[in-house]
């Protein structure tokens, strides 16, 4: 049976996740509150900040610097681009 969550990025009842993406109150925060979808488009912004910014998972900063922008993205609406940030062209 599909677990429901009222996801707090998308503001509608959607599929949830399967488990806590990661461990502690945050992770279980997270399944609690926002959906695969939303997760998903995590995911690939996350992928975005990485490259654009060139950022190594195993500096703390780094770490932090994207657990900040996580929250920013999921909880509070921001969507916002780094700075320089040029989008792909359509070929």
């Amino acid at each position: 049976m599909t677990r429901l969550v009222e996801c707090v990025k998308l503001g509608i009842s959607a599929e949830g996740l399967d488990e806590a993406p990661f461990p502690g109150p945050k992770g279980q925060e997270i399944f609690e509150k926002v959906s695969k979808q939303a997760w998903k488009e995590w995911l690939t912004k996350q992928t975005m900040l990485i490259n654009e910014n060139k950022l190594a998972s195993f500096d703390p900063k780094h770490r932090a610097f994207l657990a900040e922008e996580r929250t920013k993205f999921l909880f509070e609406g921001n969507n916002d681009m780094p700075e320089g940030y040029v989008p792909p062209k359509d070929e």
